[in-house]
């Protein structure tokens, strides 16, 4: 390239790897009038591994999700504004994935990991996997995770027990004494601890523990669809409301019901968790707990594109939004 051009090899290097070195116009144009006719274009994966890139690899547990595309729309945008760029993996929520994967990000040299998860342990696969994200930061990476954990790193969690005791008061106080809990996959760390505050904030409002009825199911628009369905078959006691882990559940559990002949919410209410663009295009509209999920993401990227400083560990908390899915009952 540089012979084509007339130039010594450093002044082509400059040119064609975006040398912040000045280069005289003259020469510049003559490299790249020679890239052109040779057809030219520059070797990323070479690039990557004499310096870090400018990629944020963003290591999830499902991208099929709202509530992950929703976040990572944001890490996205955030990103490109900074002059990076994001690619994003998939792990399917299992320790050995997420160390897989971010073993092979780690050669890639991206310049920031964001892992994606409901709860990210320092113990789990007995410390190797915290131990190759530490071995990642020593080599100039960084490390943020959107999710719980007890990791030594910048961190970015939601109040999920006390954004779904809110709403389950809510439910509570709108005088519904029989209610299902749709939990979503038993010992995940998100929806667990929705679980978990649905039954202390019904209990608080006066709704007894014989009244509280807990279902696990596929987090998933087909697991609320089975189910409601199984409720159903088991015949819901009036006034009968429906908390489901996550809005998916919630809209496939209204579905299931629909299809049963149960209004929604006349002769049961029903609640999502997360506020994603479907709950208000559903009919009804889905009452719900809205998360700043793009909140999070684009935070998530500018802790990764920040200067190193002391960890920082930041909760962001939910909002009830009452919508048309619930009814108020008296008695």
């Amino acid at each position: 390239m540089a012979a084509a051009a007339g130039v010594s090899v450093t002044t082509a290097s400059r040119v064609l790897g975006g040398s912040s070195r000045t280069v005289a116009p003259e020469y510049h144009e003559r490299v790249l009038t020679a890239a052109a006719a040779l057809r030219y274009t520059a070797d990323a994966s070479a690039r990557a591994m004499r310096r870090a890139n400018d990629s944020i690899a963003v290591v999830a547990d499902d991208l099929t999700t709202p509530s992950m595309g929703m976040a990572a729309a944001a890490m996205e945008r955030q990103a490109r504004d900074a002059g990076a760029f994001v690619t994003v993996s998939s792990t399917h929520a299992t320790a050995e994935r997420q160390l897989e994967t971010v073993r092979l990000q780690r050669a890639l040299r991206p310049r920031a990991l964001i892992l994606t998860s409901s709860r990210l342990d320092a113990k789990a696969l007995g410390g190797r996997l915290l131990d190759e994200l530490l071995g990642y930061e020593r080599e100039g990476g960084r490390v943020v995770i959107v999710g719980d954990t007890d990791m030594p790193f910048d961190s970015i969690s939601f109040d999920n027990h006390g954004s779904a005791k809110e709403l389950a008061a809510h439910v509570a106080e709108s005088g519904h004494r029989h209610v299902t809990i749709l939990a979503g996959v038993r010992g995940r760390g998100n929806v667990s601890a929705r679980t978990a505050g649905f039954v202390a904030g019904l209990r608080e409002g006066g709704v007894e523990a014989r009244n509280i009825r807990i279902s696990h199911c596929a987090v998933s628009r087909q697991g609320g669809f089975d189910a409601a369905r199984r409720l159903v078959a088991k015949g819901p006691q009036p006034p009968h409301a429906v908390l489901a882990a996550n809005d998916t559940i919630a809209i496939g559990a209204m579905s299931a019901l629909r299809a049963a002949g149960v209004a929604v919410p006349a002769d049961v209410s029903v609640t999502g968790f997360d506020d994603i663009e479907l709950a208000t295009d559903v009919t009804p509209r889905l009452t719900t707990v809205s998360l700043p999920l793009a909140q999070a993401g684009a935070e998530a990227v500018r802790l990764a594109l920040a200067p190193r400083a002391e960890v920082t560990h930041l909760m962001m908390h939910g909002q009830v939004v009452v919508r048309d899915s619930t009814a108020v009952h008296a008695g």
